[in-house]
């Protein structure tokens, strides 16, 4: 039987990084290709690599959450307050050929309870028109399409999910 675990992973750590790293690649890769034809460019990745950290992911006011599939790193989601009561979640990513097996909406899951953890009474994100497959996870997890709540120039689309007392089903 397989089974996923999630667990919380300082932001430096090795196995953070790693995933950090296929997160932006796949990430970063799909919008070069979409607008521009070409692959991220590796100097680039490793400056964005270094400069975002996700430091903001850290205690006491941000988790970031690693999922293990069969023992193996396979995973990633991050929260961290906004304010007292809006938490966000970000870096939402679980490797494709890992996809479809569940891990993703239980690291959604693990995220919201930690921002209920954090205090926060809702959760907000943003994603991209292309991350198709992002936008069909929040709306299946209950999260819905609002206002633009940040100044990324890369978001197109913002959602937002209101956070009851108890854990996320």
């Amino acid at each position: 039987m397989t089974s996923w675990t999630i667990t919380t992973e300082p932001p430096d750590s090795p196995v953070a990084t790693a995933l950090w790293r296929a997160y932006y690649t796949e990430v970063s890769d799909r919008w070069y290709l979409l607008h521009e034809h070409r692959r991220t460019d590796p100097a680039e990745l490793e400056r964005e690599v270094e400069a975002r950290t996700g430091s903001e992911l850290a205690p006491p006011t941000g988790r970031l959450l690693v999922a293990w599939y069969e023992g193996e790193p396979a995973g990633s989601a991050g929260v961290r307050l906004l304010d007292p009561d809006t938490a966000e979640l970000t870096r939402v990513f679980v490797p494709e050929a890992l996809r479809g097996r569940g891990g993703a909406a239980l690291l959604v899951a693990a995220a919201e309870d930690a921002a209920r953890a954090l205090g926060a009474a809702r959760i907000v994100l943003d994603t991209r028109s292309d991350l198709v497959e992002a936008r069909a996870l929040y709306a299946r997890l209950g999260y819905t399409e609002t206002e633009r709540h940040n100044d990324d120039p890369y978001a197109e689309h913002w959602f937002r999910k209101d956070l009851v007392n108890g854990p996320a089903l």
